[in-house]
């Protein structure tokens, strides 16, 4: 047998294993917000601890989690050394336990990981604690085969995706408790993900004067004066269709509004409304031009109308990833292994969404994503009601994450 058939064997044999331990991580909630992810990391610690896996809980600061709008963070290391220091080269392997709320609609529990139909349904069980699964699997297939390896691996189970990841693989980063050579991040496509969008992401307060309805004259509307500068956004949108990426897999820039809230009751003029925005930058643009010429288009509609006043302030902002040099053999191993185990070309591209990976690619780190996700993040039902994961697609992506550690570090 090759090193390919006995990792594959491994695999196989534990799968079972690896099935439950993926059930085990979504039966412990981690909606964020509210975001008191710091249980989930502590559950998971103990279930690695039966495999022999050491994790380091790095809890960051409890002033720094409330300022930022959570409850709790403890990001995990798991350090697995194959040679000397020095020797070889490190490579992660992260994903993040964070994710957004079920919300309404499931048919299956979001919290009981249930199978049906060869599919585990749960939230997250497609993005990306599938990937905690896949990675630890992989690793210890790699460890199973008691060969000679230089360097090292590291598991990073971080929990700050949905915010941005700055209290996450940022804040590891930051803090020099890691410096990997080369990284995998939670996969969401059979694609080798190479680059991603970046993300701007503003709240915008509206301010005009309250009154009442039947004397609406004697106060200002704040929500027509929010509807003005919501169209002059999205009227943007048919002018975005106008720029496209040269990367492969993204399109266009584009800008959503996914939240807006205001007023006091029906017979009220509305004095106050808040909305939120999401807009999405392809690799080529430069954040500070765009968040400029949003800024620019709320002000001049919002200087239309007549006693509107505006405040704005940013939320996030989450620069795109592009592709980085070193990031070649990744690609290469990931391809040959998905191809010959998928029994289909694995492309290299991009994708539309954004991802904390980038603030790796922003160390230095060259990465790509890569895992247990499925086709397409549609199909998974990813941030959607019944989320679930092909099995197969879980088992056949460990074989690909576990050959090619086994190819770099051969």
């Amino acid at each position: 047998m090759t090193d390919y058939d006995k990792l594959d064997s491994w695999i196989d044999a534990h799968f079972d294993e690896e099935v439950r331990f993926l059930q085990e991580l979504i039966r412990v909630p981690t909606d964020t917000p509210p975001g008191n992810n710091a249980p989930h990391a502590e559950r998971t610690a103990a279930l690695l601890k039966e495999f022999g896996f050491e994790a380091e809980q790095h809890a960051v600061p409890q002033a720094d989690v409330k300022a930022y709008g959570m409850e709790s963070i403890t990001n995990l290391i798991v350090r697995r050394a194959y040679s000397e220091p020095g020797e070889g080269i490190t490579i992660a392997l992260n994903a993040h336990g964070d994710v957004v709320p079920p919300g309404e609609g499931w048919t299956q529990n979001p919290y009981g990981g249930e199978i049906v139909d060869g599919k585990l349904y749960g939230r997250a069980a497609a993005v990306s604690k599938s990937d905690f699964a896949s990675f630890t699997f992989a690793v210890r297939a790699l460890e199973s085969l008691k060969a000679r390896l230089k360097g090292s691996v590291e598991l990073h189970f971080t929990y700050d995706e949905e915010f941005g990841g700055e209290m996450g693989p940022g804040w590891l980063l930051r803090n020099q408790l890691t410096r990997p050579d080369l990284m995998i991040a939670a996969g969401f496509s059979y694609e080798v993900v190479t680059a991603h969008n970046g993300c701007l992401q503003m709240e915008v307060t509206v301010n005009g004067k309250m009154a009442h309805a039947a004397i609406p004259d004697t106060g200002i509307d704040a929500l027509q004066g929010a509807v003005h500068i919501l169209n002059a956004l999205y009227a943007q949108n048919t002018r975005y269709k106008q720029v496209t990426s040269r990367v492969d897999g993204i399109e266009h820039p584009y800008l959503n509004v996914g939240r807006i809230e205001g007023g006091t009751n029906t017979n009220v003029v509305p004095g106050k409304v808040v909305f939120k925005l999401d807009r999405r930058m392809i690799p080529e643009e430069n954040p500070v031009e765009v968040e400029a010429s949003i800024r620019q288009v709320i002000a001049d509609a919002a200087a239309q109308c007549t006693g509107i006043t505006v405040e704005i302030k940013r939320l996030l902002l989450a620069n795109s990833m592009k592709p980085l040099p070193g990031n070649q053999p990744l690609v290469d191993a990931i391809q040959k292994h998905g191809e010959a185990l998928f029994g289909q070309p694995i492309p290299a591209m991009g994708t539309p969404l954004y991802t904390d990976v980038r603030l790796y690619a922003e160390a230095g780190i060259p990465g790509v994503i890569y895992g247990a996700g499925p086709r397409s993040v549609l199909e998974s039902h990813a941030k959607r009601a019944d989320e679930r994961l092909e099995l197969e697609d879980l088992r056949r992506a460990t074989k690909v994450v576990a050959r090619t550690l086994r190819d770099l570090l051969a």
